[in-house]
């Protein structure tokens, strides 16, 4: 043995040691829905990040040119299952777009006020999950809550309380609710309460603000490089809204900021999801202000839209008119469209060509959480083990929108 107090060179004393790889996902506490990272450390550090994804791939493009135009709804609500409102509108809008038709004001509002509760859905499940991730498990009770209020809504309003389903091109499957405006006028103001308080409990934690601030930055040009777009972009300093730069529907018509970041970090991110909460329940209580009382919901074309059931069981002309619509589909005239809305994570947009047939003959999806998980390697990279946690749950990726 050497004797203690022999002195021996710095470098003696350093274990010789090789970059270890770690596998996390594609099943991981860490990882929302089934994606892999492999990690090369050094210790805890990231050396390098291999993001995979196409563990969930269900084939999404395809099977919607095998169904009728209006089959792809069901497909669209399950791309975001937590804001698939917002999914069936953007869908809608885009076969309407080649149709050439736009559907009546009040179903223009409609869509709005349903598209910003399931907007607010999206916001508050991603910072409550994201919190959970990090320790932090009653904020993410006290969201959870709040979105039962908003369910509430749309089990009322369309029957289902996740993936609905509801939208239907030229309109809507229903006309609102006789007490729609009384129940979203009751739920806001409940769920901005239950929000205000999860913040209580986080925003002054100094291990939660810790994890988040200065950790996972971005650069706005990088950002922009990578195809970002929503809340990821915006937090990067970047004031890119589909809403404000392209208006759709009646959102030429609202009062609404869009918030924006400045370092781009989780932190960032997160606080700019809570400040669109407030702005989307702004958006909410003008349109429904502005929202026609009475009136059609949906195009007046026996071509595109179906008619009543009641029609269906007691006249040939509606039974014949149902038939063709549900067994040929709706005659979409031959050409091609690019269609974009701001979705929960970005810009939603959808590439659709027709023959002229009932069928789509092709669909291409451009979904914000692709070119957002593209980025996760370079957030991640040199940071460690325990930031890819809340950075990879600042993103929010929904597993759904990255089937490629």
């Amino acid at each position: 043995m050497e004797p203690l107090d022999r002195d021996l060179e710095e470098g003696l004393l350093e274990l010789p040691s090789e970059p270890m790889m770690l596998n996390m996902g594609p099943s991981h506490p860490a990882m929302h829905g089934t994606v892999r990272i492999v990690l090369e450390l050094s210790g805890e550090q990231i050396l390098k990040a291999d993001v995979q994804i196409g563990y969930l791939h269900r084939g999404f493009e395809k099977m919607c040119e095998r169904g009728t135009w209006s089959q792809v709804f069901p497909y669209v609500d399950r791309c975001n299952y937590v804001s698939p409102m917002l999914n069936n509108v953007g869908y809608a809008l885009a076969v309407e777009k080649m149709l050439g038709v736009t559907v009546p004001e009040r179903c223009q509002y409609y869509r709005v006020v349903l598209g910003e509760l399931a907007r607010i859905c999206d916001h508050m499940i991603c910072s409550g999950a994201m919190c959970m991730e990090l320790g932090a498990f009653t904020p993410f009770l006290y969201y959870a809550r709040a979105r039962e209020n908003i369910w509430d809504i749309f089990e009322e309003e369309t029957g289902a309380r996740v993936t609905h389903s509801f939208g239907r091109v030229g309109g809507m499957a229903n006309p609102p609710s006789k007490y729609f405006k009384d129940m979203v006028r009751a739920a806001v103001p409940r769920v901005l309460a239950l929000v205000a308080e999860g913040e209580k409990m986080l925003l002054k934690n100094r291990i939660f603000l810790d994890r988040l601030e200065g950790v996972g930055v971005m650069k706005k040009e990088d950002a922009l490089a990578l195809g970002w777009t929503g809340i990821v972009l915006r937090a990067c300093g970047v004031p890119y809204d589909v809403r404000k730069a392209h208006p759709y529907m009646v959102y030429d018509r609202m009062d609404f900021d869009v918030p924006v970041g400045t370092t781009g970090d989780n932190y960032d991110r997160f606080m700019c999801r809570q400040e669109e909460i407030r702005q989307a329940a702004r958006i909410i209580e003008q349109a429904l202000a502005q929202m026609p009382d009475d009136g059609p919901i949906n195009v007046e074309d026996a071509r595109i839209v179906m008619p009543p059931k009641n029609e269906v069981y007691t006249t040939i002309e509606a039974t014949i008119q149902h038939f063709k619509i549900v067994m040929e589909g709706i005659k979409v005239p031959a050409g091609e469209c690019y269609s974009y809305t701001e979705a929960g994570n970005g810009e939603l947009g959808f590439y659709l060509v027709s023959d002229g047939s009932g069928t789509p003959f092709r669909v291409r999806i451009r979904p914000p959480c692709f070119a957002t998980t593209q980025g996760l390697e370079q957030l991640i990279k040199g940071a460690m083990i325990p930031d890819v946690v809340p950075t990879f749950g600042s993103l929010n990726m929904i597993g759904g929108e990255c089937d490629h």
